[in-house]
Order: C-alpha cells, then structure tokens, then sequence
C-alpha cells in the first residue's frame, strides 16, 4: 500500500520527531511546493492572479491569526485591522525610498507593536472580554486610519504602491509578485510547522489549556501572552505588506474593515484551530466557494429555465455558503483539517478497520 505506517520504525528520537516522519508526506510536502512554482507555467493569469495569488496571500494571513488562537488560545477579532496598519506602514516606508524588505520588516514590527498594546488585555481578561478589546481596537484603527490625512490622504482617498525590489530583481508582472507571495507563505509555514516542537509552542499551548495551571509548573503566562500577540501581529503586518504590493496595489481604508477580520476568523474556525494545513484549508473555502456555488447556480437556472429573480439570484449562494459551513462544522467541529486527518488515517491501516482516531 502506497500510504501505510506498517514497516517504519524508528531508531533515534530525531527521526521520529520529524515534521513528516511519513515518505510520503515528505513526497507530498514536496510536490505540492513544486507544483505551486510551477503554477505560473501551467495556469492561465486569470487564474493565477485572481485565485491562487489571494489563497497564497490570505492563508498566510490565517496562519498568522491560527498562531494566536488555535495556538495560543486567544481571541482576535481585530486582525484585519493589524493587516491594514503593516499594509500603511510599508507603503509610506516604500514611498519615502526605504527599500521593501526593509520596509516589509518595519510594517511587521509596527503592528506588532501596536497589536501587542491591545493584546496587554489578555493579561487580565479572556474569552468574550478579550473579544471586545480586540474587536475596540478594530474600530479604533479604522477611525484612525480613516480620519487621520497623513495617513490615508482621507477615508475616500486611495494610496498607490510605487515601484518595488525585492533583494535587487524589480517585482514586475504577475510571475514577480506571485512568487514573492509564494516565499513569504513558506517561511511563515515552515515557522508555524516548526513551532510545535519548541519550547515557545509548548508553553502556548500551556497557556492555552490553563493558564493558571501553566503558571504553576513555572510558565511565565504573562511573558507567553505578549510574545503570542506579538508575533502574530508581526506576521499579520508583513501579510499586510506583501497584500498591498502584491495584489491590491492600491491601498484605501475600507478594504481593511471588520468583515474582514471576520473572514479570517472564519477561515480559522473552518479550516481548523491550530492547524497549519486547516488554514490553507479554510482559505480555500471561505474565498471560492461563494464563487462555485455562484456560478453553479447560474448554470442550473440557464440549464432547467428556473425563473429566478435578481434577489433572490444574488442571496441564494450566500445562503447555500452560510448553510454549507454550519454543515462543515456539524459534520466534524474540529474544521475540514480533521476530516482531511480522518481519510488519512483510514489509509494508514486500510485494509483493517483500527484506523486510530
């Protein structure tokens, strides 16, 4: 069987610690980042532009949102917010001649620093308390960003991203900024997979069983919190980097509102807490399926003559959407990571039925 655990054994404790101590999960691993450098050759721009670009781009961007809950343990609903201060950041850095790896570190640390001051709460409040200190920074750097010119230029205003370079080759064309999204998904991706078997991820997910518990067998839950809210604010501001150079190209206040960090808390949720593959996942779902099911109806009332009206034609596939994540998560709450482990864990023993669970 092409995909069985029988026959593997291990001899030394760092074979067995491996990120994917399968062949075939190392084959898969790595014919899955050979097929996406060859995306660019083997799709057409439509595609590569306007689907696995923003899948690159928002899966780092869950990833660094799953670092702080599925990881950590801690509720933010203000990531798009923390996505928009590294977006305005690295602009204005890249506008006043700093150049962009430069300018795409400093638009990390800018809303790490900023992120970290509303993740202080978590210090002395969680769950629905911490909600509502994150979702208040949301709406305060929504004001702020909209409100204040020097920012934004004004809440209708828009900001053009100038010209860029990234290590000195000149990001031009869809192959350049699609390959620059593609490098930071796959440091931001080989941190989180190595992040597990750190003593930073085992504390964080101390703090996130108990956190007094934690404090008493000696975790600094204070300490862990901080570096929590902190590096994932770093990553979401470098996401916010690489969307505004990348993708937008030109950044203006609303794209950075609370449905946004409402979709990235979705993408989360449904993808998997906590889990580096749930991400991709549940970007995947949260950004196509609205299309698929949009399209698929539209192809269903041409095909039988449904008279369908304007209203009830535009809401359909949202509702159908709504009523297809709810199944998702009655089906298996733990997020389409989990069904995804269940299959393969059932191939691991097939033909017998002890699939471990």
């Amino acid at each position: 069987m092409f995909y069985r655990r029988s026959g593997i054994r291990f001899t030394t404790y760092n074979a067995e610690r491996q990120i994917w101590p399968l062949p075939l999960d190392r084959r898969l691993a790595g014919f899955m980042l050979l097929l996406g450098l060859a995306a660019p050759f083997l799709v057409d721009r439509l595609y590569l532009v306007g689907y696995l670009l923003p899948w690159i781009i928002w899966s780092t961007a869950a990833l660094g949102l799953n670092m702080l809950m599925g990881v950590a343990g801690q509720v933010h609903l203000g990531y798009g917010a923390v996505i928009g201060i590294g977006a305005y950041a690295s602009v204005h850095a890249v506008r006043a001649g700093v150049p962009f790896e430069l300018a795409m570190l400093l638009g990390g640390v800018v809303s790490a620093s900023i992120g970290v001051v509303f993740g202080a709460a978590a210090l002395r409040v969680k769950g629905l308390y911490l909600a509502m200190a994150t979702l208040a920074m949301q709406y305060i750097v929504d004001f702020v960003i909209s409100h204040v010119p020097a920012i934004s230029g004004g809440s209708q205003a828009s900001i053009t991203v100038p010209p860029i370079t990234f290590l000195g080759i000149a990001v031009q064309g869809d192959r350049a900024v699609y390959y620059l999204a593609l490098a930071i998904c796959v440091i931001v991706t080989l941190f989180m997979l190595n992040l597990r078997r750190t003593s930073l991820g085992r504390a964080l997910a101390a703090v996130r069983e108990k956190d007094y518990a934690a404090e008493v067998i000696g975790v600094d839950t204070f300490r862990f919190k901080l570096l929590a809210f902190w590096v994932s604010s770093f990553i979401g501001g470098v996401v916010g980097a690489v969307l505004a150079v990348c993708y937008f190209r030109q950044i203006s206040p609303e794209q950075f509102h609370i449905e946004l960090s409402i979709q990235l808390i979705a993408m989360v949720i449904v993808g998997g807490m906590g889990s580096v593959l749930g991400s991709f996942f549940g970007a995947a779902l949260i950004l196509f399926a609205p299309i698929v099911l949009n399209n698929l109806i539209g192809t269903l009332a041409t095909s039988f003559a449904w008279q369908l009206s304007a209203d009830l034609r535009a809401h359909l596939p949202l509702m159908l959407y709504g009523a297809m994540i709810v199944g998702f998560l009655l089906w298996e709450p733990l997020g389409l990571a989990k069904i995804y482990n269940n299959i393969r864990n059932y191939f691991l023993v097939w033909p017998f039925r002890h699939a471990q669970r």
